[in-house]
């Protein structure tokens, strides 16, 4: 928020400074006085050990309760002190000490900032009896203390945030006859007797968002069991873990649920049976079905007759989207339609999808755009970023219209971050919500006449100790006196600040642009949604393959990779190669060269399908490289239709004539329905041998055979036939002259009796199809 905005309007009166600041002179006069009767060496040396030695002793407040108390309690401080030195410090007490009531939120930030004593600010120590002694503190000893003191004593007058100095006061050897300020702690008191007549509307969105657990693989079972990367979403959810804190805190809290589809859908699939893939890439079975089940029964108890946003699926980086991939659109639009049936499917609510989040709340024109283009008509941003630039003196409410009929919800940045680093210390635990309280406070003060509505988005992913303190905040009794909840949808339907900004930043903050997923990584994950697309085409059982791949490709840009290249690449790598493991088991059998032992034969091509369901919608094309010696059919090439069943082999057989001897390149290539082509092409060589020189010798010499054999028994019939005629001359001498038979062979006929050849001309026909082809 701008610095305008850290006007508060309760501030006392001029009359009652005027008092306070006299009381102040009053009260440091005697001081004064004995100060100038000392020396003036020992008392540079006071003034100048106050400011260089209050860092010596390190004070930890690790309790402070009541968070906001009333004027009957009794305010109960509790921590440590530690003397980090190496001499021992001696005639150590511990005060507190309570300073003038703040006025801005700017102020606030300064004295949570502040190391060492700053004179003025922490105000006079309460003393009396409200104190803790010690009589020495040696060198890296903590030491306990507790300050009970009833409010009353804090002389606490109008309504604000007064600044408490948890201050230890000692002696050093270097310095052994004055006391020294040597450690100094700093937290918020909200102080508010009465509730405020316009409440603030508090809006806390409540992240359930987790990294992504689930891969693409699934078994080839009924049931497709799938493959975790490791079980650390079960972790997570188990009695004490991150998850499992979120929900138990939230059940009982006045928050808007923010869930990441994918959480429900990857814990949904521990319930119905899941395996894990260890880091040697063996696959071991889940055990933790029962834990995922209990969680998802008090995750549905806890969000029914409740707000629930509901995230794209698998919370996709919008950021990275923008400004990095052109092809953004399709990809977000169906991440929200999977969120709405998988929130409705597992938790039986129906979600808003009217929600985009990106990264921090920092946005751009290209973010807006991208952010709204799935049908999200609100963009949850943040006031770093978009920044107030009207001078506003107070905080305005979080909605914004910024054109295009496009709202956007503006977090105060303040309170987003307030819970931000490590809250695994009691003591920085307790000042966050301390600070966090006062912001809040500080908010209302600004105009306690005007209500607004204040939007907290914390960050995606708080660990186990900041989810604690972020409830220990909203759970913090008496801060119903300045705020009251509400929750995200009502607060975007707020009527907006005329005055308040509006417009987008046109830049992106660069910490911020260089985690961005890269423009390589979209064009990989354009790679894989293109093969699964020519992939599904051909499956008789699409849904057995397109949702888990498909709901990978959202995992791939997940906002959860920010900060983690490397990790992010691994995982679309996996995706890929399963991808690629599956389409392959869809393939031809490569060939050796086929001899082709007639003019016309037909040549087999076989297609394995190995995956668990049958393949259809393929067309196989064979292709001769040249057509003029060897046609595929009549022509360059010839195709059939392609149906093969699960876990089965089909042959199909090409037709193919040749017109010359010799090796003629052949490929033979699968095609989707689209015609595009499917798999790796297999080439090989088709060798005509059937009109080869040999060939025809071989055949001469079986006519020659033929002929010799023919001419052989012929001769040897005409010379059986001369025999039995001179035997029947020399028998029969009466006859009559003219039938004796002529003593030479040359002229005789051919005898009636002579038999026909017993073998026939060899056809000169072509040669029939079918034949067997040599591999």
């Amino acid at each position: 928020m701008a610095e305008a905005a850290d006007f508060q309007g309760m501030t006392p009166s001029p009359a009652r400074r005027w008092l306070r600041r006299t009381a102040g002179l009053l009260a440091a006069a005697p001081l004064l006085v004995g100060l100038m009767q000392l020396p003036s060496a020992p008392a540079a040396h006071a003034v100048n050990a106050e400011a260089t030695g209050s860092r010596s002793v390190d004070v930890s407040v690790n309790e402070l309760t009541p968070n906001v108390p009333t004027e009957d309690d009794t305010l109960t401080i509790s921590g440590k002190v530690t003397n980090k030195t190496k001499q021992t410090v001696t005639d150590a007490r511990v005060d507190l000490r309570v300073g003038p009531v703040m006025t801005g939120r700017t102020e606030i930030d300064n004295a949570s900032k502040r190391v060492g004593t700053a004179q003025g600010l922490e105000g006079s120590p309460i003393g009396g009896k409200y104190v803790e002694k010690f009589d020495k503190l040696a060198p890296d000893v903590p030491q306990d203390f507790t300050l009970s003191i009833p409010v009353k004593e804090l002389d606490l007058s109008s309504a604000g945030i007064y600044q408490l100095g948890v201050t230890l006061t000692g002696r050093t050897a270097a310095q052994p006859a004055y006391d020294q300020t040597l450690g100094i702690q700093r937290t918020f008191l909200p102080w508010q007797p009465e509730a405020s007549e316009e409440k603030t509307k508090l809006t806390y969105m409540w992240p359930l968002i987790s990294r992504v657990h689930m891969t693409a693989e699934t078994g080839s079972d009924e049931q497709q069991t799938p493959v975790f990367t490791d079980d650390g979403l079960a972790e997570e959810i188990a009695p004490g873990g991150r998850l499992d804190t979120m929900l138990s805190l939230g059940s009982d809290l006045p928050v808007t649920w923010v869930i990441d589809p994918d959480l429900l859908a990857s814990v949904d699939a521990m319930v119905k049976g899941y395996r894990i893939k260890n880091p040697d890439g063996s696959i071991t079975p889940g055990k933790n079905n029962k834990l995922a089940k209990d969680w998802l029964n008090r995750l549905e108890q806890a969000v029914k007759d409740k707000k629930v946003v509901a995230l794209p699926y698998a919370d996709p980086d919008l950021a990275s989207l923008a400004h990095n991939s052109e092809g953004s659109l399709g990809y977000l639009k169906d991440a929200t339609d999977a969120a709405v049936s998988t929130v409705d499917t597992i938790l039986h609510v129906t979600p808003s999808t009217d929600f985009s989040w990106p990264v921090d709340g920092a946005i751009d024109p290209k973010i807006v755009n991208v952010a709204t283009s799935a049908g999200a008509h609100t963009v949850i941003a943040r006031s770093d970023s978009l920044r107030e630039t009207g001078n506003l003196l107070y905080t305005p409410s979080a909605a914004r219209p910024i054109g295009g009929g496009t709202t956007a919800v503006v977090a105060d940045a303040r309170l987003s971050t307030a819970f931000q680093g490590d809250m695994s210390s009691a003591e920085n635990s307790t000042l966050a919500v301390q600070e966090f309280l006062a912001q809040s406070q500080m908010i209302t003060l600004q105009d306690p006449e005007k209500q607004r509505n204040i939007v907290v988005a914390p960050q995606r992913m708080p660990s186990t100790s900041q989810a604690q303190a972020m409830a220990a905040a909203l759970g913090a009794p008496g801060a119903d006196r300045w705020s009251q909840s509400d929750d995200l949808l009502a607060a975007a339907k707020a009527k907006p600040d005329p005055k308040a900004t509006s417009q987008v930043p046109s830049s992106y903050p660069k910490a911020l642009s260089r985690q961005e997923l890269s423009e390589k990584a979209f064009t990989d994950i354009q790679t894989t949604k293109s093969m699964l697309d020519k992939f599904k085409v051909i499956l008789s059982e699409p849904d057995r393959v397109v949702p888990p791949f498909g709901r990978a490709i959202d995992r791939e840009m997940s906002t959860s990779w920010r900060g983690h290249k490397d990790e992010a690449s691994a995982y679309r790598s996996g995706v890929q190669d399963w991808l690629d493991k599956l389409t392959s088991q869809v393939k031809l059998i490569p060939k050796t060269e086929v001899k082709l032992s007639g003019r016309s034969a037909t040549i087999p091509v076989t297609i394995q399908n190995n995956l668990v369901q049958g393949v259809e919608h393929l067309t196989l094309r064979l292709t001769s490289a040249k057509p003029a010696r060897l046609k595929i059919g009549d022509k360059a090439y010839d195709e059939e239709p392609v149906k093969v069943s699960a876990a089965h082999s089909q042959s199909i057989k090409f037709t193919t004539t040749a017109n010359a001897n010799g090796p003629v390149p052949v490929t033979a290539q699968l095609f989707t329905a689209d015609g595009e082509p499917y798999g790796d092409p297999i080439p090989f060589d088709v060798n005509v041998t059937e009109v080869t020189p040999t060939v025809m010798l071989v055949i001469a010499g079986g006519v020659l055979l033929l002929v010799l054999a023919g001419f052989r028994m012929y001769t040897q019939r005409k010379a059986a036939a001369r025999r039995a005629a001179e035997e029947a001359d020399a028998g029969g001498e009466d006859g009559p002259e003219g039938e004796s038979g002529s003593s030479s062979g040359e002229d005789d006929p051919e005898q009636p009796s002579d038999p026909t050849p017993d073998t026939a001309p060899e056809s000169t026909d072509p040669s029939g199809t079918g034949e067997r082809v040599d591999r």
